[in-house]
């Protein structure tokens, strides 16, 4: 039995992800859904590990700061560590909030999208 979360932002973002067409987005509000210990941490050398240039990498939770990026890729996530931030944007790529990915589904369209968890 999945309880929901105490965070009405987080539901209401699990909720507008549900309502996605596609299944990413299901997968990733599935994610968001689980307890707050089972979401994934990812550090940086396994997203650089695992992308390509300008690839849009999604997180269903924290990325972390270990590790470096030599690519420029665009990482969307829950929340990230301060460190983790600092190294994404010195690389060129972008870090985005899962809520304000929402707002810009469109822009996602043609690109490489990895969902990221463990």
């Amino acid at each position: 039995m999945s309880m929901a979360s105490t965070n009405i932002m987080l539901r209401k973002l699990v909720h507008t992800l549900e309502k996605q067409k596609k299944s990413l987005w299901r997968t990733v509000a599935e994610e968001l859904s689980s307890s707050s210990r089972k979401r994934p941490y990812i550090n940086l050398y396994k997203i650089n590990k695992y992308s390509k240039p300008n690839d849009i990498i999604i997180v269903p939770g924290k990325v972390l700061g270990i590790g470096s990026l030599d690519h420029p890729v665009t990482v969307v996530a829950l929340s990230f560590s301060k460190t983790a931030k600092e190294k994404i944007e010195k690389s060129g790529g972008k870090v985005m909030s899962l809520y304000k990915a929402i707002q810009e589904l469109k822009d996602f369209k043609g690109k490489t999208v990895r969902l990221m968890k463990q």
